[in-house]
């Protein structure tokens, strides 16, 4: 009986020694012990949990979909939020560009219709010829209004502007600025440029006077204007939101399925005396 048992350990002890390169010392008492160790060792070290699986990087999805809306979301396999995402960006990008060019157009427009009824030396005239009526402590000729070719002085007209003071509230910006195409539509000081109100520098005008036709369109057609360049800069606004809302959505997406899906490969053992077989084991949870 002894020399069998023996006769067992040294074969158990050959095919352990192939695996392990263990060292016997032939002494059955002390190889035994290196045996029962070396399956401790086994033991203990095979039936960890091996991290894997389908993890996502928060910070990768938030930085894809701050990039290229919903490109977080694919990342994430989340692809009905990946369509919303890009629809929701196509659309704004859609409709700012289109009502940029709406809005340009506009301005286009009601600049070309100024150019054609509204007269910077009408206006001069009108404003020297009854700048004393309207503050009688001015002397209309200290002012070099118009030039010796009958051009506007700009800077003598703003001058006589801010010296008359009462309605006359604000000086004219210079030709062809955005201010000047928005005062002339704006302020009634600015009316008696206007075709309608004539070229009758006697003709009275005060503040609160009924403001002429084309004064009136004139206005209107600049605000429909800023209405287009207003629904533009909405649409600017929303694609950077989406930008935001898609990088923030996908990357707490992404940490929501770390944490609740936990998948890990697990070293099964199964032991038969001396001898241990190790089988792999997928182990997949889903928290609801």
């Amino acid at each position: 009986m002894k020399t069998k048992l023996y006769f067992l350990l040294l074969l158990s002890s050959a095919v352990f020694a192939q695996k392990s390169k263990l060292v016997y010392s032939g002494n059955l008492l002390m190889d035994s012990k290196i045996n029962i160790q070396n399956i401790n060792n086994i033991n203990s070290g095979q039936n960890a949990n091996i991290s894997k699986g389908n993890r996502k990087s928060p910070l990768l999805a938030g930085v894809l979909s701050f990039a290229i809306p919903g490109a977080g979301s694919f990342y994430n396999k989340q692809y009905l939020k990946t369509a919303v995402y890009l629809g929701v960006e196509a659309a704004a990008i859609t409709v700012g560009l289109i009502y940029d060019k709406k809005g340009d157009d506009q301005t286009a427009f009601f600049e070309n219709y100024a150019n054609q009824h509204w007269d910077v030396k009408r206006y001069a005239r009108w404003t020297l010829a009854n700048a004393d009526k309207i503050n009688p402590n001015i002397d209309p000729s200290q002012y070099g209004v118009f030039d010796n070719n009958g051009n506007v002085n700009w800077n003598e007209l703003n001058r006589l502007e801010g010296d008359i003071g009462s309605w006359y509230s604000h000086r004219l910006a210079r030709f062809g600025e955005q201010q000047y195409f928005e005062m002339i539509g704006k302020y009634s000081q600015f009316n008696v440029g206007w075709d309608e109100f004539g070229d009758d520098e006697t003709k009275p005008y005060v503040f609160g006077d009924p403001l002429t036709n084309e004064f009136i369109y004139y206005s209107k057609q600049r605000g429909k204007a800023n209405d287009f360049y207003d629904v533009a800069k909405w649409a600017v606004i929303g694609i950077v939101v989406n930008h935001f809302v898609s990088a923030l959505e996908s990357a707490w997406s992404a940490h929501q399925i770390n944490k609740n899906l936990k998948t890990s490969v697990t070293i099964e053992k199964i032991k038969i005396g001396y001898f241990v077989e190790h089988y792999p084991r997928l182990n997949i949870s889903f928290r609801f």
